[in-house]
């Protein structure tokens, strides 16, 4: 951690993932405003710091799954171990200047509307600082979802988190339990079983996979890949063709027949065992739920120290794990691979608005927002990868960048001469909500799956933006000040130099 925390900034960022990372660099290349960076971990990272299990990679090719505004990664591979992602962001805040303004293992405890000196006053663990703008960039994969097993006191050996990695956890040749068969699980899976003398997963729900088909890059491609002209044209051409992948999340034929036969061939091609083979089919249409990149998964599926049991961990009896089928399997070790808590961020109970609102109450029924950037009744402050700003085919890291690029064009217009406070209109947020509802209704992710896009109460689409990342860029890469309420500052507003 850096020194003490300053008593005002003009910007306030919370968390140091992809989105923090990128909004404090934005910023610092602008030079015209104080900021600072408060991370609770002890590194920038975010994600990819927290996810050190065997296996983690992206599944999104490296060269989109970077920032555009940085030279180039020099990636080895066409996707990216978790690793190389870390480093990757480790480097970019060393060589953009940000580590002064960077505050480690600082948790935010509470940031709080101060209606009568028009800034949030932001506590933490290393103080209170007041900020006239306020960035919440904690992500939507801070929080893990653990599930509350009954029995799980009794279990004599490790119960833990992919993102709580437990490097001292009986794996070699001991008999380990993963639970779940999500994106993290496909990764893990395989390295586990290299490990482990039995391996059993737990799967609720089977999921559609296809080939990934990773590769390394020859040292000539990567000297080609270092010129950021190069980088460009490569980015924008994957960029495109996955962005094609909208049309199968809309349901169109023939895209979602295709991607379909994709995936089921890849399962027939890799699993010739008929009722192993029939565990691993899924109920549900495909891209309902997260499609899946491994050339592994199946394969290891069928070894023979490995069990399907294809139905949820219910609860622990001693050393034995009891799955819903009512089948029990004596172990070691398990591992959940059950996401994070995506839908209801945390981080919102410790967020006050106007009139003493948390933001977890005004997102009771699920989150809303304008622009999926701006929240009514939460002035001059902006969530990055909040309400329906991922992809469900498509770089994270795009829809991040206009964001920032929003962000940006509302502190422009907070400049010198103009208004200290900008709030969205209720009005305008409605109508942004019912849009985003519209377009929602014809996607496959509302077509009946169980999935973390959806808010698990209201069951409305709040993680994904139901379009293409450059259907995102048109409709908010660009701040306008039409729905905002705007505040000047009156003459008994004291206001702070920064």
């Amino acid at each position: 951690m850096n020194g003490r925390l300053p008593a005002y900034v003009d910007v306030a960022i919370v968390g140091a993932g992809f989105a923090g990372l990128g909004m404090a660099i934005r910023t610092a290349r602008r030079g015209s405003e104080s900021f600072v960076v408060l991370e609770r971990g002890d590194s920038v990272g975010g994600t990819w710091r927290d996810n050190r299990y065997p296996g983690v990679s992206c599944d999104v090719p490296a060269h989109v799954y970077s920032y555009s505004f940085r030279p180039p990664g020099d990636w080895d591979s066409l996707f990216a171990d978790g690793a190389a992602i870390h480093d990757y962001l480790e480097r970019a805040a060393t060589d953009e200047g940000i580590r002064p303004h960077l505050h480690l293992n600082v948790d935010v405890t509470e940031t709080r509307w101060l209606p009568d000196e028009l800034c949030w006053a932001v506590s933490s663990t290393a103080g209170e600082l007041r900020a006239r703008v306020l960035v919440v960039a904690v992500g939507r994969l801070a929080n893990p979802m653990v599930p509350d097993f009954a029995g799980v006191e009794s279990f004599p050996g490790k119960v833990f988190h992919t993102a709580q990695w437990d490097g001292d956890a009986p794996i070699d040749g001991a008999r380990v339990g993963v639970v779940g068969t999500g994106a993290s699980a496909v990764q893990l899976v395989p390295e586990l079983a290299r490990r482990a003398g039995e391996l059993v997963v737990f799967s609720r729900s089977a999921p559609y996979v296809v080939p990934r088909g990773d590769r390394q890059y020859s040292e000539a491609e990567r000297e080609h890949l270092r010129v950021k002209a190069n980088a460009d044209q490569l980015r924008a051409r994957l960029f495109s063709e996955a962005d094609k992948a909208f049309a199968q999340r809309r349901g169109l034929h023939p895209a979602i027949d295709e991607i379909r036969d994709r995936a089921l061939g890849h399962l027939h091609a890799q699993v010739s065992d008929p009722g192993l083979r029939a565990d691993l089919t899924p109920n549900y249409e495909i891209g309902c739920k997260r499609i899946l990149l491994s050339d592994e998964f199946f394969p290891t599926m069928t070894s023979s120290h490995v069990t399907l049991e294809p139905s949820a961990l219910a609860e622990f009896d001693g050393s034995r794990a009891v799955a819903a089928s009512g089948r029990s399997f004596e172990l070691d070790t398990v591992v959940l691979a059950t996401g994070f808590e995506a839908a209801r961020p945390e981080f919102a109970t410790r967020i006050v608005g106007v009139g003493g609102e948390r933001l977890s109450e005004h997102w009771q029924a699920g989150m809303v927002s304008y622009a999926s950037t701006a929240v009514s009744g939460y002035p001059n402050m902006f969530v990055l990868d909040g309400p329906n700003a991922a992809l469900g085919h498509n770089s994270a890291i795009f829809m991040i960048e206009t964001q920032i690029d929003y962000v940006l064009g509302a502190m422009d217009h907070l400049s010198a001469g103009g208004p200290i406070a900008l709030e969205v209109m209720a009005a305008a947020e409605q109508a942004y909500t019912r849009e985003i509802d519209e377009r929602s209704a014809s996607t496959v992710w509302l077509s009946g799956c169980s999935s973390w896009y959806l808010d698990p109460l209201s069951r409305r689409l709040t993680l994904l933006w139901p379009g293409t990342g450059q259907s995102f860029r048109d409709r908010n890469g660009t701040f306008d000040p039409y729905h905002y309420e705007r505040v000047w500052a009156p003459d008994w507003v004291d206001l702070p130099v920064s």
